[in-house]
């Protein structure tokens, strides 16, 4: 009967493997010693598929340069297409948060690819002495250099998809702001009543928010771009051949299609992490705002006869367990927790940047994890925001054509003709009063009931428009003298 393990040895000793298993012995002590969140890498298929892409570039230059022998690049070649491609993602056991820099992660790597090509070369797997881990798959690499390259590269197809995501939720809001051109409501600033607006020019601020944003992640992306493949321990490129850096980043270029280009200082680009720190800020500042405009969706649809009842959102499920007929706004209530979410990341972000000593930072994992979980989060609840509220959304145009017409606000329009402290009291009085602002206006001698309606027509009162002449001579602004 066939054994259900194998044993592997390191310097500190030995370990029983399970025998289908294609990580090894270094991995094993990594799931040993870091069972901290539950969470496996293969949590992060964007940084596996980016480790297959360093091993392969890393593997092709050191074939050129005479490093390793061909036939043992092309079974590690075929085994990273493999790995790159999706297959045997289950064997990415160590946890995302793990001590060593991410020693773990790309032993994880090391030991896979190897037995994996060790299989497509006829050989058991752990048959070390044909194909090593370290020195075939690993050769001309540390970890200081593999992890933060495939980090980033990870970092950079994720955002494109956030970015993505974006592009569609914007698009969203713009359908809804053509749609909601034409409705006139008043705006507000501190929670008070302001002046007129359409609903239109409401939801088009939010398109152009996530706009913003767009170009802020992909300034944010462009940092990333830069790597220290070819550094190896510390920036010296130690153990790498002449002309490996150069050429290693070229063949990662090629393969992924990202314009990654070498850092000008692979020493500083070993132990700096500051790429993540912009990325981070960047995340936040898109959850903030994404935040922020879910606050407002869900002020404009309170209610629904209690609150602001200006719109509806979507009804997605049942609002309570105890009062019937309740929904409540539950897509702006999850886009509002993964802003929190992205924001502590950000504080962990930041941190973690701050720790890092000397030529280099060992707390990249935890900066990696961070992001991709920001990143991956902000992507879904944009589109659960777009695809389960936005493009639902309904106005209630007659209450907010009511409240047009009843809004003493409307009275700002008239501070060019009648002055501020005239226009105050028209407002003051029909406050007072409850009197429409015209018939006000009249009994306060000010302007009569004909000029305010020619005057106040809401839908010249949401653009930039010329000062007219003031109706009559005498009706001027207070403080001034007429002929």
């Amino acid at each position: 009967m066939e054994s259900r393990f194998r044993i592997e040895h390191d310097f500190l000793g030995e370990r029983k493997i399970p025998a289908a298993a294609y990580w090894g012995v270094h991995t094993a002590r990594a799931v040993e010693n870091f069972p901290i969140s539950g969470t496996r890498i293969s949590a992060m298929p964007d940084l596996v598929r980016a480790l297959a892409h360093v091993k392969k570039a890393a593997t092709r230059a050191n074939a050129d340069l005479g490093a390793i022998s061909r036939e043992r690049a092309d079974a590690i070649l075929a085994a990273c297409d493999d790995i790159a491609a999706g297959h045997l993602l289950e064997e990415f056991v160590v946890d995302v948060i793990q001590g060593g820099a991410g020693t773990s992660t790309n032993m994880n790597a090391n030991e896979v690819i190897c037995n994996l090509a060790l299989e497509k070369m006829g050989h058991p797997k752990a048959a070390y002495d044909v194909l090593h881990p370290n020195d075939h798959v690993n050769a001309s690499q540390s970890t200081n250099d593999v992890y933060p390259t495939a980090v980033r590269l990870a970092l950079w197809f994720a955002i494109g998809r956030l970015i993505d995501a974006m592009v569609a939720l914007r698009g969203a809001f713009e359908a809804k702001a053509h749609e909601f051109k034409d409705i006139l409501k008043i705006g507000r600033t501190q929670l008070q009543d302001a002046v007129p607006m359409t609903l239109g020019q409401e939801f088009l601020t939010y398109a152009v928010m996530i706009e913003e944003d767009e170009q802020r992640l992909r300034e944010a992306r462009a940092l990333i771009e830069e790597i220290n493949l070819g550094a190896t321990a510390i920036g010296t490129g130690i153990n790498a051949p002449q002309g490996y850096a150069n050429l290693a980043c070229q063949y990662l270029a090629e393969q992924t299609g990202v314009p990654l280009k070498q850092a000008a200082n692979l020493v500083e680009a070993t132990q700096d992490t500051g790429a993540f720190v912009q990325l981070s800020g960047v995340l936040k500042r898109v959850a903030a705002k994404l935040s922020k405009t879910c606050n407002d969706l869900r002020l404009l649809s309170s209610g629904p006869q209690a609150g602001f009842g200006e719109i509806r959102l979507p009804a997605r499920q049942a609002g309570s367990s105890i009062m019937p007929g309740k929904v409540n706004p539950v897509i702006p209530e999850v886009m509002n927790q993964v802003a929190f979410e992205v924001i502590g990341n950000d504080v962990t972000v930041t941190m973690a940047s701050e720790a890092g000593q000397l030529q280099l930072n060992a707390f990249e994992p935890i900066m990696g994890w961070s992001l991709f979980k920001s990143i991956q989060h902000l992507a879904r609840a944009c589109h659960t925001l777009q695809k389960n509220c936005v493009e639902g959304i309904e106005p209630n145009r007659e209450f907010l054509a009511r409240r047009v017409r009843e809004s003493v606000t409307l009275v700002t329009a008239l501070n060019p003709l009648i002055g501020y402290e005239k226009a105050a009291l028209i407002a003051k009085t029909a406050l007072a009063t409850g009197g429409p602002i015209d018939q006000v206006a009249e009994s306060l001698g000010i302007m009569s009931r004909a000029e305010m309606d020619a005057l106040l027509v809401p839908e010249k009162l949401t653009q930039p428009m010329r000062l007219a002449a003031p109706v009559h001579p005498e009706i001027a602004p207070t403080g001034t003298k007429t002929a």
